[in-house]
């Protein structure tokens, strides 16, 4: 984990908290510092940063450095080191605090935690509503209420936790290639149905895998799927590792919590599950309509002629699509034509972006 602090040279306090982080996180990360702009923007890219740091919130520096982060895609945490508590809000010029606020709004949304040194500061900044991860971890510098090895420890949980959100964001291409043959296969119970050559199973990242595949629930399928492709996964007990998630998130429910259990009808049942993974696209959803339409007794024209008749056919030829994109869905199990246009790129980007802060 390579993780780059930024602070502002001119401040004491923040410079030695700094200071003590470091030399605490140094057995735990790869840790570099920058205190000007030129060093950052350099380091952020040569470093190869996984996590920007950003101490303070009131000068140029530190909203360059979230421009810097926001712009590059790079996932940042933020110390407040008390500078958006109100006897210091109160301190600055008008103009100056309108800014600060301007720009604390559009940035510290993104910010994956906040960290505060207090329970008044996290009371305090709660209120603002800018960002609802708010972490608190006192400073060891002025209080004896923490060790400086407990507070490096707390900060590096913090960064893990950054690491264990929205893997599939964080993939590289291979595992996510074994991703979509694991599921393939999990769904089909059979390896014959992938190629498994389209991934080098030694450079899997199996933590990036199983946390993403316990935040979307379908750890049933994955587990098959590895099982039945016969790879050496470690054991990760991914419901006890913490991440963070978007406001939204609720944990993706099984289809038949949602539309009810098949009835005999498999058409109407395929219909439903249709109209469900439309209106909320999940990950559960998706290989769950995928398994049904792999059943012998789907009637494919029976089916292209219930979506027309509901107006569904290029609604639902986008979600194949998907389907195929995501978990291999074969040409010959598709009941229509799949499309792929401006439409369906924004479903892809939905599926894709379900766990993004």
């Amino acid at each position: 984990m390579n993780v780059l602090h930024i602070y502002p040279k001119n401040n004491e306090l923040i410079q030695r908290h700094v200071s003590l982080l470091v030399e605490g996180l140094k057995q735990s990360a790869n840790v570099m510092v920058a205190d000007n702009n030129k060093s950052f923007y350099k380091q952020a890219r040569d470093f190869e940063a996984d996590i920007i740091h950003i101490h303070g919130v009131n000068q140029m520096l530190q909203f360059k450095a979230l421009r810097c982060a926001v712009k590059n895609n790079i996932r940042f945490v933020v110390t407040l080191h008390g500078q958006l508590q109100p006897f210091a809000l109160d301190a600055m010029p008008a103009q100056q605090r309108t800014a600060l606020f301007l720009a604390m709004r559009e940035y510290l949304s993104h910010a994956y935690a906040v960290i505060t040194l207090g329970k008044l500061e996290s009371g305090s900044f709660a209120k603002h509503g800018y960002n609802p991860r708010i972490e608190e971890i006192h400073n060891a510098l002025i209080t004896n209420t923490i060790t400086p090895a407990d507070m490096a420890a707390k900060t590096f949980a913090v960064y893990q936790k950054v690491m264990d959100s929205n893997t599939l964001e964080l993939m590289d291409s291979n595992t996510l290639a074994a991703l979509k043959a694991i599921l393939k296969v999990g769904i089909m119970g059979d390896k014959r149905w992938v190629d498994d050559s389209t991934f080098d199973a030694r450079l899997i990242n199996w933590r990036h895998l199983m946390v993403y595949a316990e935040h979307e629930n379908i750890v049933n399928y994955t587990d098959y799927g590895i099982r039945i492709l016969g790879l050496s996964a470690p054991l990760l007990n991914t419901d006890k590792i913490a991440a963070y998630f978007p406001k939204h998130y609720t944990r993706p429910k099984p289809i038949k919590e949602l539309v009810g259990d098949y009835q005999g009808d498999q058409t109407d049942y395929l219909l439903r599950i249709i109209r469900q993974v439309l209106k909320f696209p999940t990950l559960l959803g998706a290989i769950e309509l995928t398994r049904e339409l792999y059943r012998d007794n789907v009637n494919d024209d029976l089916l292209a002629e219930k979506l027309e008749d509901e107006g569904l056919t290029k609604s639902a030829a986008r979600l194949i699509q998907v389907l195929a994109d995501f978990i291999l869905l074969d040409e010959g199990y598709m009941p229509i034509d799949p499309l792929d246009d401006k439409l369906t790129i924004k479903l892809r980007t939905n599926l894709i972006n379900h766990l993004k802060i």
